[in-house]
């Protein structure tokens, strides 16, 4: 029992979330890894949230693996290790492309003498000596 829901309680919501969208199992482990990823890179904007986004990601899908491995475990259906690891490719996918282009994707920081143009366009003047 997972806070106070047991793993067919989960299964029976991943049914219910597959016919009220109409999307197939995949997709939904897409969609909820891409929003899982974008969630938490909007909440954690400084140094290092590419990388938390990714491992909360990661963290979710191998929970759920976990969870549907107890309901199948549960039900005597356990399905082979290849379809587990197919899931968590499935929503693993995206963002690791975005967290290995998401230093490019970050705008750089503007350096001091950008910041201070109109100082670059003015002529050096000497000071006169006495």
């Amino acid at each position: 029992m997972l806070f106070g829901y047991t793993p067919l309680d989960f299964q029976q919501f991943k049914s219910v979330a597959i016919d009220a969208t109409g999307l197939a199992k995949d997709a939904l482990h897409i969609y909820a890894g891409m929003a899982l990823f974008l969630g938490i890179r909007l909440l954690w904007r400084w140094r290092g949230g590419w990388v938390l986004a990714w491992l909360a990601v990661l963290a979710m899908a191998c929970t759920v693996e976990w969870i549907d491995m107890k309901a199948e475990g549960a039900v005597n259906a356990l399905q082979p290790d290849a379809a587990h690891w197919h899931d968590i490719w499935n929503t693993m996918f995206w963002p690791t492309v975005l967290l290995l282009v998401g230093r490019w994707l970050q705008p750089q920081p503007k350096l001091k003498t950008e910041m201070s143009g109109d100082l670059a366009d003015q002529a050096f003047e000497e000071p006169t000596s006495i």
